[in-house]
């Protein structure tokens, strides 16, 4: 491919197609794009190692997906900590299969994979690699959430294995296929075991408003979707006089009982990971970015920023393994914070948003829902959930959310929320008419609810008075998705664009099988399902 680099990973890639000049769109530059790519082509040459008569040590499968989740769009620019990352692959592939590098006769069995043979294959072979690829980074990301608090699972471990070998052999369509669907059972394994390990660790979400005021004092602005780097925090903090705020993706923790027991964990401060660069610039505190969704920091804040885990950006200040957030204390004490209590406000004007509404809260008034339906007080649940993102249009969500009948009841999870968690749409059969089921990490949650519903009634899930409109930005919705393809679920809205990767012959076969279809305007697709 005749470019410095390709990626068309993201919705917002750059013409529809894929960015190919200096830097991609998310402000990843073509040097980094090249060295996550290597990156990947390491991975798949450590997979290859674990096909055969060879032992893969524990760190194998936490290499593979440490590195996965480190190449999902806002993740790491860092050109040095991607360089010790495909050492440290190097190095644990060199241990399975010691002198393979050195042997008199190779084989090219273990070698890494060349990356543009991906993206230029024929178009189709080329969307189906990138589902798996892009889908397997998703799921990597849920799996390296639950590895933080102990939890893990040798079919999510091996099957990624599998996954990174199939893209980088010369497989047809019938072959890669079977994959793709694959992914979106094995993720369901992943999300499950990620819902697992949060509510054991964590308690039961239950619904909670959160301000959107920030008091008067130090803070601390926390953001991504690693709940036990918060706790951390939050045990770091106590008693000294510094107050927490969630961003983005994290709001969802105030619903957990062992973090909302923390005082000082106050509310949330701004909105979706795309507004950052603009809500940041000037607040008189540290943010901690624990995961992805970081953009490159302006100079106005650059110096308040701070990044831990699979987070990296060059000359911001990393906190290690050892979680000492000192660096961040010690800063968040510097700047002071507000003089005095400050309000700030949704993206429609709201004071205050709703979460915590998981499948335990839901699920736990299930009869009352189940009544609520069969007398009419609630004809119809609309799933609106996703990524939220920076291209024009996506008030879509707004508008659709905002228009729904007052029968209606709104599922929602991950940052698309924003367009529309601070509108207050009242109540319906004593639910709150929006229910955050938490982060994108949480959409088990949804399934789960769906799939109670549909054996409350007797009915599949298609049968239900369900609609659902996602929104995507990144690999994790990529992997959502498939999940429900694999559970069968048809009829889904996506947007506010379909993917660059998904050629015209693979988006026919979801078409036909599934129904898939594009987002419309609010008006049309209100029109559509409530008619």
């Amino acid at each position: 491919m005749d470019s410095k680099m390709f990626c068309f990973q993201c919705e917002q890639t750059a013409g529809g197609i894929g960015c190919k000049g200096n830097a991609g769109v998310c402000g990843k530059k073509y040097d980094i794009a090249g060295l996550q790519d290597k990156l990947t082509g390491a991975l798949i040459g450590l997979a290859r190692t674990t096909d055969g008569n060879t032992q893969p040590t524990e760190n194998t499968y936490k290499l593979l997906i440490k590195g996965l989740f480190t190449t999902i769009t806002n993740v790491n620019f860092n050109e040095q900590t991607l360089n010790a990352l495909i050492d440290e692959v190097h190095a644990e592939k060199e241990k399975i299969v010691p002198n393979c590098t050195t042997c008199c006769s190779p084989c090219g069995r273990n070698d890494d994979y060349d990356m543009t043979k991906v993206w230029d294959a024929d178009e189709d072979i080329r969307s189906l690699k990138s589902l798996i690829l892009f889908g397997i980074r998703g799921m990597a990301a849920y799996a390296y959430h639950a590895g933080v608090l102990g939890y893990t699972s040798d079919e999510v471990d091996k099957f990624i294995a599998k996954a990174l070998f199939a893209i980088g052999e010369d497989w047809g369509m019938d072959q890669l296929l079977p994959i793709v669907l694959e992914v979106g059972q094995v993720n369901f394994t992943c999300m499950e075991m990620l819902d697992k390990a949060n509510t054991e660790t964590f308690g039961n979400p239950v619904p909670v408003t959160v301000p959107l005021k920030v008091e008067k004092g130090p803070f601390i602005v926390i953001s991504g979707h690693d709940l036990y780097d918060l706790k951390q925090l939050l045990e770091q903090t106590k008693d000294k006089g510094i107050n927490i705020y969630t961003h983005g993706e994290m709001l969802p923790a105030h619903g957990y009982p062992e973090l909302k027991k923390y005082p000082h964990l106050k509310g949330n401060f701004g909105t979706a990971w795309q507004n950052q660069q603009k809500e940041f610039a000037n607040i008189p505190a540290p943010v901690l970015f624990t995961t992805n969704c970081l953009m490159p920091p302006r100079d106005s804040y650059k110096d308040r920023v701070f990044t831990t885990e699979v987070v990296s950006y060059p000359e911001i200040v990393h906190i290690g393994e050892d979680k000492d957030f000192t660096p961040v204390i010690e800063k968040a004490l510097e700047l002071g914070g507000y003089a005095e209590d400050t309000q700030f406000t949704g993206i429609n004007g709201g004071e205050t948003v709703m979460t915590g509404f998981a499948h335990g809260t839901v699920l736990g008034i299930a009869d009352k829902v189940i009544e609520a339906v069969k007398n009419g007080d609630i004809k119809h649940f609309l799933l609106v959930g996703g990524c939220d993102g920076a291209r024009p249009g996506r008030n879509y969500y707004t508008e659709l959310v905002k228009n729904t009948p007052a029968d209606t009841v709104v599922l929602t999870l991950a940052c698309g929320k924003y367009r529309f968690n601070d509108l207050d749409l009242g109540t319906v059969a004593g639910l709150p008419r929006i229910l955050d089921m938490g982060q994108c990490n949480d959409a088990f949650s949804a399934v789960k609810v769906a799939v109670a519903l549909a054996d409350a009634f007797s009915c599949g899930v298609n049968d239900l008075p369900l609609s659902i409109v996602l929104s995507w930005y990144e690999q994790k919705a990529v992997c959502v998705l498939l999940t429900l393809l694999y559970l069968g679920i048809k009829n889904i809205k996506l947007g506010p664009t379909l993917p660059a990767f998904v050629s015209p012959n693979v988006l026919n076969y979801l078409v036909e099988n599934y129904n898939i279809g594009p987002t419309g305007t609010a008006e049309d697709d209100l029109k559509a399902i409530f008619g």
